[in-house]
């Protein structure tokens, strides 16, 4: 028998949903226990019955960020692998899509955050580091066998980072070319599938 979750839970995963966006929208210098306790709509004395600090939240909003993330990721890739795409070119094609330049505010916690990742907290920088490690397993994954060692992590840096880059060009023509060149680089040396 499935047991519902307490209203305790719900509201502690509503304060998760809202952190998660937040971080990734405005970074964690961004993201006041106020604002998000406002945004979603509760108030700023209750935060304290579900984290113990604004560094807690922060670790906790980014491990389910990631877990959000990789969510998505693996439903799109199972849809274009469903298409007929290998592992690697449905993750690659979802990763450095034009969706995932504008969607920063769902998207890769570790594109969105990386720069700021290493001056937080101990443990923020725990959960960031777990998600880097997240997203170099998930791309080791999705390679052909067999991968040279550290393939994963200079692909996971080009995704990320290509990702990066095209977001400071903006959601327009230019943010987009630069994905589809490195979606085309990255296919033509790490794909295995037949080409188009």
């Amino acid at each position: 028998m499935d047991i519902a979750p307490s209203r305790k839970a719900l509201t502690h995963e509503r304060i998760l949903d809202t952190a998660a966006r937040a971080i990734r929208r405005a970074g964690f210098q961004g993201v006041g226990v106020a604002d998000i306790m406002k945004e979603a709509g509760l108030t700023h004395g209750g935060f304290y019955a579900h984290f113990a600090s604004r560094d807690a939240l922060l670790a906790e909003a980014l491990e389910h960020a990631g877990q959000q993330s990789a969510s998505r990721i693996a439903k799109g890739n199972a849809t274009r692998q469903a298409r007929g795409a290998s592992p690697f070119k449905a993750l690659i094609e979802g990763y450095l899509s034009d969706s995932h330049l504008s969607g920063t505010e769902n998207g890769c916690a570790v594109a969105a955050l990386a720069s700021e990742m290493p001056r937080q907290a101990p443990d923020v920088r725990a959960a960031a580091a777990q998600r880097v490690r997240s997203l170099m397993a998930l791309v080791e994954r999705s390679l052909p066998a067999p991968a040279g060692p550290g393939n994963a992590a200079a692909i996971a840096s080009q995704m990320v980072g290509a990702l990066q880059l095209a977001r400071a060009l903006g959601d327009n023509a230019e943010g987009r070319a630069l994905l589809a060149a490195n979606r085309s680089a990255l296919l033509a040396q790490h794909d295995a599938s037949p080409r188009d």
